[in-house]
Formats: C-alpha cells, sequence, structure tokens
C-alpha cells in the first residue's frame, strides 16, 4: 500500500530536526504525527585493565536529578560513529581508549524519534582530563561489572541507554547478566 505524506520541518538543532507527517490512514482519516529525526548517538562501554567499568554521575536537567550513565553524545554531521564514541569518552571522562570495538546499536526510543544508538567498548584507557560543555555537570565513578549489574536490578541505574549498553557488553564477552 503507498500512502501519500506531507512533511514539514518544525524546528532544526544541531543534534536533531523536528518534523510534523500528516498522511491518511487505512481508515481514510487523516493523521498527524511529531517525530524528531536524530543525527545519530554513540554510547561507550569504558573498560579499566582491572575489569572495572567507568561510568558518570550526570546531572539531566530534563529530570532536575543525577543519573548514574555510561558516557554517550551525539554524532555530528559528517562526523564517524567511532570517532564520536573517542570523542565522547574524552570530553566527559578524561579517558582516552586505545581499542575501541563496536558491539551493536538499537533505537532510543522509536514511538517518537528514528534516533539510532550505537554502542562501543573502549579498552586500554589512558587518564586525563575531562572537557565539560557549558552545561555539562558529570563527575566520574568506577564500579565493577558486579556492582554495576546490582545497580540495574535495584533500579539505581535507571538510564535506558546505559541498561542496554551494559546488557550487549555482557553478551559480547563481558560480565554474564
Amino acid at each position: 500500500m503507498t500512502e501519500s505524506r506531507q512533511i514539514s520541518t518544525l524546528h532544526r538543532d544541531r543534534a536533531f530536526d523536528i518534523e510534523r507527517i500528516a498522511w491518511i490512514g487505512r481508515e481514510g482519516r487523516s493523521l498527524e504525527k511529531v517525530v524528531v529525526r536524530h543525527h545519530g548517538a554513540v554510547a561507550v562501554v569504558p573498560v579499566l585493565a582491572d575489569g572495572r567499568l567507568v561510568l558518570i554521575r550526570n546531572y539531566r536537567i530534563t529530570l532536575e536529578s543525577w543519573l548514574l550513565e555510561f558516557c554517550a553524545g551525539g554524532i555530528g554531521r559528517g562526523e564517524a560513529a567511532e570517532a564520536a564514541a573517542r570523542r565522547e569518552l574524552a570530553e566527559e571522562t578524561g579517558y582516552r581508549g586505545g581499542r575501541f570495538e563496536r558491539l551493536g546499536e538499537f533505537f532510543t526510543t522509536p514511538g517518537f524519534t528514528d534516533e539510532r544508538m550505537q554502542v562501543f567498548v573502549a579498552r586500554d584507557l589512558e587518564a586525563g582530563e575531562a572537557r565539560l560543555e557549558p552545561d555539562e555537570r558529570i563527575e566520574v565513578a568506577v564500579f565493577s561489572a558486579d556492582e554495576v549489574g546490582e545497580k540495574i536490578a535495584s533500579g539505581e541505574i535507571r538510564d535506558g541507554k546505559t541498561i542496554a549498553a551494559f546488557h550487549l557488553w555482557c553478551l559480547r564477552g563481558g560480565l554474564a547478566p
């Protein structure tokens, strides 16, 4: 079935665009949906030489609360996903990674956005200085993989990308969940 769509852009931003899509549904009704067109994002599972994982405590203004997360961020226009992962790791944690491996990808919230998040594991890390954006409030925190699993199970870690990235890491040879 071919459907006719009308798409109008409501807003353009550095990381995403907002569009209104209008179409005729299967019962002949006019339908409309507002969607976020995202340029893509990355999340990083940083693993220290001793097996501990580097997370961040990130103050999220949208929630007016701190979340415990893996570092993550948007992919710039024309930027490769691995380059974005390396940049985000260094900016948010100060760590530089020697080896990066792509673990997989997922759609964050496909009910209203097409954001695709690619997950990387970073190994052979070297500590350095974080370079936070002016609007970021971030603290670095290090935990064993067992502790991260326990924090997910207890509800202390509530960030969806962190939960998904941890389980992808587990399935690809990290700690078995």
